[in-house]
């Protein structure tokens, strides 16, 4: 994810923290500065530091549930409206999914348990309206937002947590696209009542919580789309054969031309044998231009090397696996001797997906 950092390694997964997760430390820390000094402020910011390391653990609790079904966490992303998990595919058998579903929520209930049980601290959910005022209890409020929490995810808005549930359960007499869609369709639907709500309270979080649960429900349906389109195709379907190529000695101008004259978002960069090298993005050009890179700059420099590839009569399904799991541009499609015939891109096995008449 853009505008994110990693800051270690935690259970075979990458901690990483979203810029914008500073400003909101910092918005937190200077109200509580301007009501009560710099206590307020100090404690205000430790109990928001203790709210994300269990919202680091309810994701950690997802992850770890999916390693149990072969199914490994790259990252583990901090964010103001929580924590992102990216999973390198969801399961899809509805018990599984159910399961990793359910992980997160039971360790923020474990937590409250554990902060009630050992620490004593009383939690009664009126702590919630006072969530703010250090007077309420450092582990009062903090065993009050992980019961919240736990609530909250469980609510049927896909993708949160609870939408899985509802998903993998209306996958079983419907189908998993099918399923997918009807319950990104309730998700975005309760998008609208959070944004709504949001607004008219002036709750920022919350209006924030609603353009994720919207954009995320529709991404997902078009990636659990994307991957129906894939069964049963060759990855010879979906491979794009007649495209503009560049030489390893071109330049970032010989490209910037080539991306004018051409519809063409990703150019793979080919050796003197025909040998894939790399491609190079429509948005790496426009990031190396934007960057006042000398326009002489040879394009192996500004190119994604990481190019993964599948043969010509691999499974469509594989080609798209490796394009989730490494966030790469492009895959390369060869022959069997390994020579370079095409490439396939998201966007052209959505392209598929509409032809064929199967989206």
């Amino acid at each position: 994810m853009s505008w994110s950092f990693p800051i270690g390694r935690l259970l075979g997964s990458e901690l990483r923290v979203h810029a914008t997760f500073f400003l909101l430390i910092a918005w937190i820390g200077a109200i509580a500065f301007a009501e009560g000094g710099w206590p307020a402020a100090i404690t205000n910011i430790a109990f928001v530091c203790a709210l994300f390391a269990c919202v680091v653990a309810h994701e950690f609790g997802h992850a770890l549930m999916a390693r149990r079904y072969g199914i490994a966490t790259p990252d583990i992303t901090l964010l103001p409206i929580g924590g992102l998990a990216r999973l390198e595919r969801m399961p899809e058998k509805p018990a599984q999914e159910i399961a990793v579903a359910l992980a997160g929520p039971a360790v923020n209930v474990v937590i409250w348990a554990v902060l009630v049980v050992f620490l004593g601290a009383g939690a009664p959910m009126e702590t919630l309206a006072e969530i703010d005022d250090p007077a309420a209890g450092f582990w009062a409020r903090l065993a009050a937002l992980n019961l919240f929490l736990a609530l909250f995810n469980l609510l049927p808005a896909f993708p949160m947590d609870g939408g899985r549930v509802f998903r993998a359960l209306l996958s079983v007499p419907m189908g998993r696209v099918r399923a997918t869609r009807t319950a990104a369709l309730g998700g975005q639907i309760m998008a609208f009542g959070f944004g709504f709500l949001g607004l008219t309270t002036g709750n920022l979080l919350l209006l924030l919580i609603a353009v994720f649960i919207f954009l995320a429900a529709g991404a997902e349906s078009s990636d659990v789309a994307l991957r129906e389109t894939a069964r049963g195709l060759p990855a010879q379907a979906a491979m794009i054969t007649v495209y503009e190529p560049l030489a390893p000695e071109d330049t970032l101008s010989t490209a910037a031309n080539s991306l004018l004259r051409s519809t063409q978002h990703e150019f793979p960069v080919l050796g003197p044998d025909g040998a894939l090298q790399g491609v190079l993005t429509r948005n790496a050009i426009f990031a190396a231009v934007a960057g006042d890179q000398p326009r002489r700059t040879p394009v192996v420099d500004l190119m994604d090397r990481d190019i993964p590839a599948v043969s010509l009569g691999s499974p469509l399904t594989e080609a798209l696996q490796a394009l989730y799991q490494g966030r790469r541009p492009a895959v390369a499609v060869t022959d069997r001797e390994g020579r370079f015939l095409g490439y396939i891109t998201r966007e052209n096995v959505g392209e598929l997906m509409v032809v064929s008449g199967r989206g």
